[in-house]
């Protein structure tokens, strides 16, 4: 198929279309983009992608709308904006221009439907309200934020419009990638983080090559005998908790009471490590000058935790 022409309506526009040209204009960078309600425009042809305008939507003839009467909805009734459509359609290939590894393109292809894509189908189609973000946060996600750069209702120049989606053009790409590649990031980071739990046995800590994202391969495996982590960092070390929940700040277990706060002098002496460094007021991370004091104040921090717990058990008995 050889595509010469992107086409979108004219005038105002909302975050939809924006995300579906980033896909599209990837896919197809030697297209052109039209924004236009011309019916010479609007009408299907070989050389064309339409979306977001027509009335009709046939992946065949290369048109994705979703304003008609018997708009497209997903298996379980949600409604589509354009964006899921050309997502639905062309997310795979997009995923495969950006070089992802093929093992992960149909996990990142569903995680971002569900994360990225739905919530803008459900806002440009009115079934969710950026007032869900709550109060403070309405106006900052990202279709508002998008909707933000439109020009002032009184501009008096013709090309805005036009200037104006081509800045949001670039916002949203920027975000696009960046939320495709954390994820392919995070599927690279599972990898490593199931070897190292596999060689940690029943160990409480899980000691990694390096910081990454952690909790989902643990979560996965079940490996609910974990209690910290430790890593290496530029020049130093540091030990982390583990949370419970991606939305909690609740861990499994939090480093010492004693410990937090402290810097240097005043937490090698709570702690009774050499090389004790630093430990947060929260008391979810600490920091240690080597292996072998992070190792120390891990092994630390596990004995007063399990030693919790064994009292919690006693007492509940």
């Amino acid at each position: 198929m050889t595509v010469s022409w992107l086409v979108t309506h004219s005038g105002g526009f909302h975050a939809d279309e924006v995300l579906s040209t980033v896909v599209l204009s990837r896919l197809f960078p030697d297209a052109s983009l039209v924004r236009s309600r011309d019916l010479a425009w609007i009408t299907p042809a070989a050389d064309r992608l339409i979306y977001d305008v027509g009335r009709a939507y046939d992946a065949g003839a290369g048109i994705f709308d979703h304003h008609q009467r018997d708009a497209p909805l997903r298996d379980d009734g949600q409604p589509y904006s354009s964006f899921g459509l050309i997502w639905r359609h062309f997310g795979m290939e997009y995923l495969r221009a950006l070089g992802l590894p093929e093992q992960d393109i149909a996990p990142i292809h569903a995680a971002f439907d569900a994360d990225f894509v739905l919530p803008v189908d459900l806002m440009d189609n009115g079934a969710l309200s950026p007032a869900s973000a709550g109060p403070l946060l309405a106006d900052l996600t990202l279709p508002m934020l998008l909707e933000s750069l439109k020009p002032v209702f009184d501009d008096p120049d013709p090309e805005a419009d036009t200037r104006a989606f081509h800045a949001a053009l670039s916002v949203a790409r920027a975000f696009v990638e960046a939320a495709i590649q954390r994820k392919a990031a995070k599927a690279r980071a599972e990898a490593v983080v199931l070897r190292a739990i596999a060689d940690a046995g029943q160990s409480r800590v899980l000691e990694l090559p390096q910081g990454m994202p952690f909790r989902a391969a643990i979560e996965k495996v079940g490996a609910e005998h974990l209690l910290f982590v430790i890593h290496p960092r530029e020049t130093d070390w540091a030990l982390t908790g583990i949370r419970v929940a991606d939305d909690s700040f609740t861990q499994r277990a939090d480093l010492p009471a004693h410990w937090a706060g402290l810097t240097d002098a005043a937490l090698e002496a709570a702690s009774g490590v050499a090389g004790a460094r630093f430990c947060h007021n929260g008391r979810f991370i600490a920091v240690a000058s080597s292996r072998a004091a992070i190792l120390a104040m891990a092994q630390a921090a596990v004995a007063e935790a399990v030693g919790a717990e064994v009292a919690g058990a006693e007492l509940a008995v």
